[in-house]
């Protein structure tokens, strides 16, 4: 059996998921200052024209990261 592990990058605009984890500690850290903490859901809200940045809405506020930062954020 395959096992398929979701990220933050692969989720498509308007839907939500809940952050399981990250897959880089120093970014771990910088989405946790920024309110992304594992638990917590997420919703994407924009991609820009460019396919970067991400908008994502967590916790009351919108929060803009780059791509290779929405891959490092595992989700379910």
């Amino acid at each position: 059996m395959k096992i398929h592990i979701k990220t933050l990058a692969q989720l498509p605009i308007g839907q939500s998921a809940v952050i399981n984890g990250f897959t880089d500690n120093l970014l771990a850290l910088k989405m946790i200052e920024l309110g992304c903490i594992p638990g917590e859901k997420i919703t994407l809200q924009h991609i820009a024209p460019l396919g970067c940045p991400f908008a994502f809405e967590v916790n009351g506020m919108l929060v803009s990261i780059r791509k290779s930062e929405a891959q490092a954020v595992l989700i379910n």
